[in-house]
């Protein structure tokens, strides 16, 4: 990522990022290539201009954009699979529509699909077609957003009609679905409660989503499992399902949940989670409070979970905190002076990691920081807050 929110206000250079995916990097879609799948990409790619030299047979919709090309509605430009697409047509809908036709086309031999629906994701376009029921719908504890409420609409049939395509190829018995998010909700449109945070933040608000398998044969209808995961593992698993082999001299971050899925509780053992953010993320032009300073969702930092514990660590002012996810899964009581110990321990396990990725640490100060004018914005909003009261659900 690039600089982001008020120069004014950032204590720190951030650590520049990169915007394209190295090419000698094998993806874990290279490897299943290789084993002999005709594989797909449709929807948000974000990692360079074209996917397709990246272990893709087939790519719908995929550039460098991180969310949908122009919108939810066409024209959207000249984006691969979507030139053609008619006047009024959801992108969401396109988006199954063309998974339904790989699947169907590559019935007879295997395939992969990496379906990344743009949705949901801003900007917030509604489904014209669904707003007037949810116009009508009284507003819930969590979600009062008609928009928002559409685009997930539209996720959830566009998977109904895969499934259903499955079933009715005689391929269902044979076919794994992974379905899951990379982050939690838009702030302005969602609640995570009882979690704290949104997308962007640290928070199990923002790092904590549901992750769902049905694999027929191996995944028992209805199971449930609390063994923490994380997006890195998939690598790993997806090779081990389909005999793919793993790069040589390439390390991975994560581990295979093969084992986990076939009911192996103890399968992955006793490790730790790791994020690192050495950069920064403004804060939404609205006000939503459940982040740890009002002016940015989150500023440089890492985290690490191990066990029912997780220690944040903030870079700017070398701030700690602790916390229990067992006992307090909304992260409201900073364990940090009280558990001086479990303090060490994590942060010990925490920045040898880091050296051992040599995972940058953002120390140069940043010129442009004015401390008078980040207490003044913090000031401002600090009234604003109080005179506005507590989040509403």
């Amino acid at each position: 990522t690039g600089p982001r929110g008020n120069p004014k206000f950032r204590k720190l250079k951030h650590i520049p990022g990169t915007d394209t995916l190295r090419p000698d990097i094998k993806t874990w879609a290279k490897c299943v290539q290789s084993a002999g799948y005709k594989t797909a990409t449709m929807g948000k790619w974000h990692l360079s201009k074209d996917p397709l030299p990246y272990g893709f047979d087939v790519n719908i919709g995929g550039t460098h954009s991180g969310g949908p090309p122009k919108g939810y509605y066409p024209p959207h430009g000249n984006v691969p699979g979507l030139e053609d697409a008619p006047r009024g047509e959801y992108v969401t809908d396109r988006l199954s529509s063309e998974a339904v036709k790989f699947i169907t086309a590559n019935k007879d031999r295997p395939w992969m699909l990496y379906l990344t629906h743009f949705a949901v994701h801003t900007p917030l376009n509604a489904k014209k077609e669904l707003v007037a029921k949810y116009e009508a719908k009284k507003p819930g504890k969590l979600h009062d957003h008609v928009a928002m409420a559409t685009m997930i609409e539209a996720v959830d049939d566009g998977v109904g009609r895969i499934v259903d395509r499955l079933e009715k190829l005689g391929i269902a018995e044979n076919t794994a679905i992974f379905f899951f998010s990379d982050n939690g909700g838009y702030g302005p449109a969602t609640d995570m409660d009882p979690l704290k945070g949104y997308k962007g933040t640290y928070y199990e608000g923002g790092i904590r989503e549901p992750f769902f398998v049905k694999w027929p044969g191996v995944v028992r209808a209805g199971r449930r499992s609390s063994v923490p995961i994380i997006g890195v593992d998939l690598y790993p698993t997806f090779c081990e399902m389909t005999g793919a082999e793993l790069p040589e001299g390439q390390p991975l971050d994560g581990v295979s949940l093969v084992g986990l899925l076939r009911g192996e509780t103890e399968a992955l053992g006793e490790r730790s989670l790791y994020w690192h953010f050495p950069a920064y993320l403004q804060s939404y032009g609205v006000d939503v409070p459940e982040q740890r300073d009002p002016l940015f969702r989150s500023r440089p930092c890492s985290v690490v979970r191990h066990g029912d514990w997780k220690l944040h660590q903030y870079f700017e002012d070398g701030g700690l905190e602790l916390y229990n996810l067992k006992d307090d899964i909304g992260e409201q009581n900073d364990l940090s002076k009280s558990n001086p110990e479990k303090v060490e321990e994590l942060l010990a396990n925490l920045e040898a990691w880091r050296e051992e990725i040599k995972a940058p640490v953002p120390s140069e100060k940043n010129p442009a920081y004015d401390a008078a004018a980040e207490a003044a914005a913090l000031a401002g909003k600090s009234a604003k807050g109080k005179k506005g009261g507590k989040r509403k659900k």
